[in-house]
């Protein structure tokens, strides 16, 4: 990998508690006959232009991680595994730590941040991330509502239906301008920071624009033991096309 100061950065940083009693954290589970993080891990090593492949694994994961790597990786020179923090923005700090100690940090530097849990991001997604957030400094990939969004602040009545043709689902990549994320995070309150679990929000709080990238309705998250009957089927489709 050359020097473009561009690094995917996968956030496997969760134990994935909504997939109910479950011995390993769901990016493990294995789909394909491969773990789930490997499927994605797959696709960034198919993107030319990332420097570095930063995994973020819970502490008690990393050898783990790095033994299916290596397992099943062709490229894994190309990918290192570092401990995640104890919320998402602290892996995303914990990323930008680790590029800054070990390839320097300047002003142009990327980080393409994914969730390990969504095996079926594209190409085209990760493309338009980078371009994107080179040219605004931050972008977030979206799809556009399919249903109603229903709003309520007291979780017993409806406060207000927004218009759903102005309503995004977010999803993964995020891409920023790394010194830039680090610096508008460091310039929040601890009260901000434990209330914006999404690094996106960060950029819009502080009045920084984040342009939208158009998603794919099947760049699903795996959350759900639902969800790994969808991305078995999903990926028998992908093979046979």
């Amino acid at each position: 990998m050359g020097k473009n100061n561009i690094y995917g950065v996968i956030l496997a940083g969760g134990i994935g508690t909504r997939m109910g009693n479950v011995e390993k954290p769901k990016q493990f589970m294995e789909i394909g006959g491969k773990p789930i993080i490997i499927h994605t891990i797959e696709k960034f090593i198919m993107y030319p232009e990332l420097d570095k492949i930063i995994v973020l694994s819970p502490k008690a994961w990393i050898r783990y991680t790095q033994d299916i790597i290596n397992k099943y990786i062709n490229k894994k020179e190309d990918v290192v595994v570092i401990e995640g923090g104890a919320t998402r923005n602290e892996t995303v700090m914990n990323s930008i730590r680790y590029i800054e100690e070990h390839y320097g940090l300047d002003d142009d530097t990327i980080i393409v941040t994914h969730d390990s849990v969504r095996p079926f991001v594209t190409y085209r997604i990760i493309e338009e991330n980078i371009r994107y957030a080179k040219e605004s400094g931050a972008c977030d990939t979206v799809i556009p509502a399919s249903d109603t969004i229903v709003e309520s602040t007291n979780h017993e009545l409806i406060t207000n239906i927004p218009d759903r043709s102005a309503m995004y689902q977010g999803q993964t990549p995020q891409t920023f301008h790394a010194k830039k994320l680090r610096d508008l995070y460091d310039s929040l309150t601890q009260d901000e920071k434990e209330i914006l679990t999404d690094a996106c929000k960060i950029m819009v709080l502080k009045g920084e624009h984040v342009h939208l990238v158009e998603g794919e309705v099947f760049n699903i998250k795996i959350t759900y033991p639902y969800d790994i009957r969808v991305a078995q089927s999903l990926l028998n489709s992908e093979s046979s096309d």
